[in-house]
């Protein structure tokens, strides 16, 4: 803080009145009531100190302490934004430290959580999801139930194991993913969310530049992996056995839970696995497939009525 006191020496020097305020400056700083408390607690601090630290004595006068006279960070009125002054005496001598402040760090707070919830092409209403929106119908209860026991026991240990939701189109299975990553932030819990048929294509395309084993790794050992609408995605025996074979046999034993949504049951799943783009059939490598997803999550049937048309 040296470059601070100096500049407030400098004003004092160039103030042609400063002899003449001294004294009301003085007074009006020594009488400030966190000062006088602070100075009540330290009776060994000599007179002599506490005139020789004036300057820093007012400056803590004049500035916000822990956010008191701060609407927010950007309107922080402090020298050091974000920063509150705090008095501390130490082998009889005054020092003042700055700390972060309440709001900055529950700014730092909210940007490490944001940082928690990756995705790949997901819509932002589904980024924005909460599970205090979610609607407790009945229909949907058991899959609803599912998740939030996942979400409880995931305050203490990660589950080995996710959900596979499946059902009609509308049922809101991809708005329940995004209400458990927002709430897994909470637990400082990361999670990637993945539109599958983008997921090709993006896998594809990082063929081109090299980067596909560094994407891989991130899917592998991301702390929960969220696979929306598999089966959608047009099929290819690469994309199958190399790498979402891949993945699910890492988290499979590594007991990394993954979360999927679709379309179609696990039994209908494997059968869309089994068709090549070639127009072949390889029900082995699909059951493969299936036999990992049924180690990595359990399989939920979701009803009910539309949603997107309401």
């Amino acid at each position: 803080m040296k470059p601070v006191q100096s500049e407030l020496k400098k004003w004092m020097q160039q103030n042609a009145n400063f002899k003449e305020n001294y004294l009301k400056v003085r007074e009006e700083v020594l009488n400030d009531p966190e000062i006088s408390e602070f100075l009540s607690l330290y009776p060994q601090l000599s007179q002599e100190e506490i005139d020789k630290n004036l300057i820093k004595l007012y400056e803590y006068k004049s500035q916000s302490k822990q956010c008191d006279r701060c609407e927010s960070l950007g309107s922080c009125i402090n020298m050091i934004q974000g920063y509150s002054p705090i008095l501390r005496a130490e082998n009889d001598a005054i020092q003042l430290v700055y700390e972060k402040c309440h709001k900055l760090v529950d700014a730092e707070r909210q940007r490490e959580q944001h940082k928690l919830i990756q995705s790949l092409y997901m819509p932002k209403d589904i980024l924005n999801a909460t599970i205090d929106d979610i609607d407790h119908d009945k229909q949907r209860g058991v899959g609803i139930r599912e998740l939030l026991l996942f979400l409880e026991n995931a305050r203490t240990e990660l589950p080995a194991r996710g959900i596979y939701f499946h059902g009609p189109f509308g049922v809101g299975k991809t708005y329940l993913l995004g209400a458990l990553a927002n709430a897994l932030k909470d637990y400082h819990i990361s999670s990637m969310l993945i539109y599958m048929p983008e997921f090709v294509r993006e896998m594809k395309s990082s063929i081109k530049d090299d980067s596909i084993n560094e994407k891989m790794n991130y899917f592998k050992t991301t702390d929960v992996l969220m696979l929306d609408d598999i089966g959608a995605e047009t099929q290819s025996a690469w994309f199958r056995d190399e790498i979402l074979g891949s993945i699910l046999q890492y988290r499979m034993m590594e007991k990394l839970p993954v979360f999927f949504t679709s379309n179609y049951s696990l039994e209908q799943l494997e059968e869309q696995l089994a068709i090549t783009n070639r127009g072949g059939s390889e029900t082995v490598k699909a059951g493969r497939i299936t036999e990992r997803i049924k180690q990595v999550s359990k399989e939920v049937q979701l009803y009910g009525e539309n949603r997107r048309d309401s």
